[in-house]
């Protein structure tokens, strides 16, 4: 029966994909809105099968709830509407039965599991990928045990096989595949999926971020039994506590909600700041408080880290974002890669500009990391460059903490907590404390230069003038959108006149004495009407930046 369950397998997830295609192209065709189109009907139509894609993720189950959880670290290939559903995506499936949780820990832990003298038959949590038990040590040390779900290797491989294949196809279509590697993406899911089946990866990442937090008695990480753990095992310490977002609770404890989110905030901005090592999940259901107030934090599972080359200039570009200069930020961004170096920088400089004044004017908004992020997906959706997903993974988990504050103190501010901790990057940018210093030396160095020279070459300019060789060169990097646009405009006229000339011919030639003639310019006009069609597009897609900034 094996081959037969891939089969019908693989024949779901097609036909989720083929449904998918449909819907999306049925969308896109303007006949398709009774009524006629307009930007609310389309963006309540994307929202609904944004919608239906998570639905479907979660019916295909454990692979399809990572790839969606993946994707929507991906802005650059999908609409705002869904990133932010698929970022929603929470996994909570029923838990399978503790004789097949008792039979893995035999299986892969042999005598050891011995040590165990007792364990919860019913779990604390369930999700895609394995449960989670409480049990006790020999030793009387409480632990939890996170357990893979039986089956789930075959499953993955099979998923994933299906998803390369799926890939193919749409690398392959004309539109599709134009300006984005779906095949590149389905091998990078693969291997970020299979890796976390392997549940020893996961403890070194524990054991690592633990590390970084051992003297801080604030921040408390479960330690890793490595006794107890294997490639489907994963045992560590029991840690219990209160939600973070369970004010109630924390009133009742005698702890200041206030002092919480701070102390959430400051945790982060270490990870980024000071390691370039960080929790890539921290929503709600992975963040507790203990009794005494520290700070707890659990699975494991997604970690990110900072690139050399980006924390590198890091320092960079705290400097240029504190002194409000838009386009030193956005040099510094592409000469870390996060931004193509190739790219207009206009556009991107504009909205960078926009969000320094946005998120550095008091007073500061509450939610302004939330806003930042939202702008930024819609900037980069359908633009030739791409973001590094790890600077997605820390947008999202910094607005993250930034809600999570909201709701334990109103006048929480983000902005306001990591000025101590940017500081310091403002000073160095890892070469030591006189950088700063030197920097300003080095720029005060470079005025002095150009102002001995300006009247040297104020008088090359001038002699150059009076003899008639003076060439004027003109950049409009700005306009250049427009004049594209421009150019789009005439086109759509004339085709538009043409399409009206052909649709005349028709109707003359269909009612005379040969209508068959009609169809002459009928056929002619159809890939003149197809290409109207797809210059129509390419200006709604010009048009959607300008609507941003």
């Amino acid at each position: 029966m094996r081959p037969l369950r891939s089969l019908l397998r693989s024949l779901r997830i097609w036909w989720v994909v083929l449904v998918l295609l449909t819907r999306l192209w049925w969308d896109g065709q303007a006949w398709s809105y009774p009524g006629g189109v307009t930007d609310s009907r389309r963006a309540r139509r994307q929202q609904q099968l944004a919608q239906w894609l998570v639905a479907q993720l979660l019916l295909l189950g454990s692979a399809f709830i990572k790839f969606g959880q993946l994707l929507s670290a991906r802005p650059d290939l999908l609409p705002v509407c869904w990133v932010e559903e698929l970022t929603r995506l929470q996994d909570r499936v029923p838990a399978f039965p503790f004789a097949q949780a008792e039979a893995l820990l035999e299986a892969e832990l042999g005598p050891r599991c011995h040590e165990i003298v007792e364990i919860d038959p019913e779990p604390l949590g369930s999700a895609s990928l394995a449960q989670v038990h409480r049990a006790v040590l020999r030793s009387g040390r409480v632990v939890v045990l996170k357990l893979q779900r039986p089956g789930l290797q075959r499953l993955f491989r099979l998923d994933l096989e299906v998803m390369g294949q799926v890939a193919a196809v749409m690398q392959r279509h004309p539109s599709w595949g134009r300006g984005r590697d779906w095949v590149g993406m389905a091998k990078e899911c693969q291997r970020v999926l299979l890796r976390e089946l392997d549940f020893r990866i996961e403890a070194e990442y524990a054991a690592r971020f633990r590390q970084q937090f051992l003297d801080d008695p604030g921040i408390r990480i479960p330690a890793v039994i490595w006794e107890l753990s294997s490639e489907r095992v994963l045992c560590l310490d029991y840690l219990p506590g209160i939600k973070i977002t369970d004010r109630e609770a924390l009133l009742a404890q005698g702890i200041d909600p206030a002092a919480v989110a701070e102390k959430g905030a400051a945790s982060y901005l270490q990870q980024l700041v000071r390691y370039g090592f960080f929790h890539a999940d921290p929503h709600p259901g992975n963040l507790a408080v203990a009794s005494d107030g520290a700070l707890i934090y659990y699975d494991f599972g997604m970690m990110g880290q900072l690139s050399p080359r980006l924390r590198r200039r890091l320092g960079a570009m705290v400097r240029a974002a504190a002194a409000r200069d838009a386009a030193g930020l956005v040099a510094e961004l592409q000469a870390a890669g996060v931004i193509a170096a190739e790219l207009d920088p206009g556009p991107v400089r504009r909205l960078v500009r926009l969000m320094l004044k946005d998120a550095l004017t008091p007073p500061f908004s509450g939610n302004v990391l939330e806003r930042l992020s939202g702008d930024l997906y819609a900037l980069v959706y359908g633009q030739p460059f791409r973001l590094p997903v790890e600077l997605i993974f820390v947008m999202r988990a910094l607005s993250t903490f930034e809600g999570v504050g909201r709701s334990l103190d109103p006048g929480f501010s983000l902005v306001a907590i990591a000025k101590p901790y940017l500081l310091p990057l403002m000073t160095s940018s890892g070469s030591g404390p006189s950088e700063l210093f030197n920097d300003l030396s080095r720029q005060a160095a470079a005025v002095g230069s150009r102002a001995l020279g300006l009247p040297r070459r104020l008088e090359e300019g001038l002699d150059r003038l009076e003899q008639g060789d003076l060439q004027v060169q003109i950049r409009a990097g700005e306009t250049d959108r427009l004049l594209r646009r421009l150019a789009l405009g005439q086109q759509l006229n004339g085709q538009a006149v043409l399409l009206a000339g052909l649709a005349l011919a028709t109707a003359v030639l269909a009612g005379g004495s040969r209508p068959v003639w009609a169809v002459a310019p009928a056929l002619a006009g159809l890939p003149l009407a197809f290409s109207w069609l797809k210059l129509q597009a390419r200006l709604a897609r010009d048009l959607r930046l300008d609507r941003l900034v």
